[in-house]
């Protein structure tokens, strides 16, 4: 990365005692280890993974708000060891509003100023603007109790934005609100953060969330990062079976399979080796994106009989399961195309876009 670096994160580790359970050596189990990310300025980087994987501890440890067992912080170049949550030069918003009841939305945003001693009229001021920018000026003399889900987070927003902090920290902000709503502010989100050139970390277990927000994403699994990349490499270039399956809807097919020369057998179908693999283990895994499952005719060339098992019609296309013996299938169809169980259907894969992956390598990609 050659652009100026705002947040690294150096072999930073991190453990939790939890409930007594210890790994081999006999210590707590790693809520982090070696987690090692740089985040540009003016970059908005997407942290995905499971529940527990220690995205949201990556977070609370750049905040101030966890302290690491190991490793370094480092925020505009500078040290962040010793320096306390307030003095970090980051506004984080939470998964929870975290708003006070008693103030009115113009007193919630203003308060942070208010603590810092600004001048009332530069507190006005500020507010104003952030009011402008999330649409709240109707609303600055309500209460909490009196704004819907949406106009909440939009409050613990501006209240992040009048402090006009050297980094955002977003911990699932929308995880809270329906599915209308996480669209919404989904956009505003990224456009605000954009408008703002700010420099951002973005918390979320929603891949819908990091494709579309994400100038890069970084995909953490118990405790480590995986791959940190724009979200198209990480979608057509994913670095372990793992990635490839948790970034996209439906998910990437994984099919356990071996190399016999110039051909990968998986399950039903006898696959072109894919040029430029060089060497090959005995097992692969290979994967195929659902939209590299093509439906066809019975007769056609390497075409293999299936049965639909579950099909989702969406509107615009349609998501089918297929199953043969112990092989399962998900594809698309265009269109509203809501085949019964039990239909036979007739597929081919697309060997010029085949994954392949090491099972005895945890899964990674040979390249």
């Amino acid at each position: 990365m050659n652009a100026e670096i705002e947040v690294e994160l150096e072999r930073v580790s991190k453990r939790f005692e939890d409930d007594g359970e210890r790994r081999e050596g006999g210590g707590p189990p790693a809520a982090l280890q070696d987690v090692s990310i740089a985040v540009a300025k003016g970059e908005l980087l997407v942290v995905v993974g499971p529940s527990g994987c220690g995205k949201s501890t990556t977070l609370r440890i750049v905040a101030g708000l966890e302290e690491a067992d190991g490793g370094s912080v480092r925020i505009g170049g500078k040290s962040m060891s010793g320096v306390a949550p307030q003095d970090r030069d980051v506004a984080m918003v939470f998964q929870g509003y975290a708003l006070y009841p008693q103030m009115t939305v113009r007193q919630n945003i203003e308060f942070p100023l208010k603590m810092r001693g600004a001048d009332p009229a530069e507190r006005k001021k500020r507010a104003d603007e952030a009011a402008a920018m999330l649409r709240l000026e109707r609303l600055m003399d309500r209460l909490p109790a009196e704004l819907s889900g949406g106009e909440r987070q939009r409050v613990a927003m501006g209240r992040a934005i009048v402090r006009r902090p050297r980094v955002f920290l977003f911990d699932e902000p929308l995880s809270n609100l329906d599915a209308a709503l996480r669209q919404e502010l989904r956009i505003e989100i990224g456009a605000l953060v954009r408008e703002l050139d700010a420099t951002a970390i973005y918390v979320t277990h929603d891949q819908v969330e990091a494709m579309t927000l994400a100038d890069r994403i970084c995909v953490m699994k118990a405790g480590k990062v995986l791959q940190i990349a724009p979200p198209r490499t990480i979608y057509e270039a994913p670095a372990t079976s793992f990635v490839a399956t948790f970034l996209g809807t439906p998910r990437m097919n994984l099919i356990e399979g071996k190399a016999n020369g110039d051909v990968l057998s998986c399950g039903p179908f006898a696959l072109p080796r894919p040029e430029g693999l060089g060497v090959l283990p005995d097992r692969v895994v290979v994967g195929a994106r659902p939209e590299d499952v093509r439906l066809v005719a019975e007769g056609t060339e390497g075409a293999v009989r299936f049965e639909v098992a579950i099909a989702e019609p969406l509107g615009a296309e349609t998501h089918l399961v297929l199953a043969r013996e112990k092989v399962e299938l998900r594809a698309r169809a265009p269109g509203f195309d809501p085949r019964p169980p039990g239909a036979e259907i007739y597929v081919t894969i697309d060997p010029s876009r085949l994954h392949v992956f090491d099972p005895a390598r945890d899964g990674a990609r040979i390249a």
